[in-house]
């Protein structure tokens, strides 16, 4: 798959829109990406295309954000970037999200790698030299 070049965030909501089309519907998402590269602000746009008016950020201290849509179909947003072991996902009940056919939206999920199904959708960001993002899935 060409990667999807992302050069301002103005460009943002036909990115999300794009995305959603690539993307299993209620299936959980993997975004991976280094600090900064913008894996929050994907999500919102994503977010905001679904019809999600909550204020769209990240759950770093409470490691999950229930959002609805429109439709009134929930939303979970994870960022595990403070989880050690993937064990910690567990006792907050992780699988009970991960397995609820509803969508799930996970930044950092390579400290969870271990709890994913193989077959969820990978989205990859890498910031280029010039500062755009460019975004694959499932390469």
């Amino acid at each position: 798959m060409e990667a999807i070049r992302v050069k301002d965030t103005d460009d943002l909501p036909e990115v999300a829109d794009l995305l959603l089309q690539m993307l299993r519907p209620g299936g959980v998402v993997a975004f991976y990406g280094e600090m900064g590269a913008g894996k929050t602000t994907l999500i919102r746009a994503i977010c905001e295309r679904l019809g999600v008016q909550d204020n769209v950020n990240s759950p770093t201290f409470s490691i999950v954000n229930e959002y609805r849509t429109e439709a009134g179909e929930p939303i979970f947003h994870f960022d595990f970037y403070r989880i050690d072991r993937p064990e910690e996902a567990l006792d907050f009940g992780s699988e009970e999200y991960l397995s609820s056919g509803y969508r799930c939206l996970i930044e950092w999920p390579e400290k969870v790698e271990s709890l994913l199904a193989d077959d969820i959708d990978r989205v990859y960001i890498r910031v280029s030299a010039d500062g755009a993002r460019e975004i694959t899935v499932n390469p």
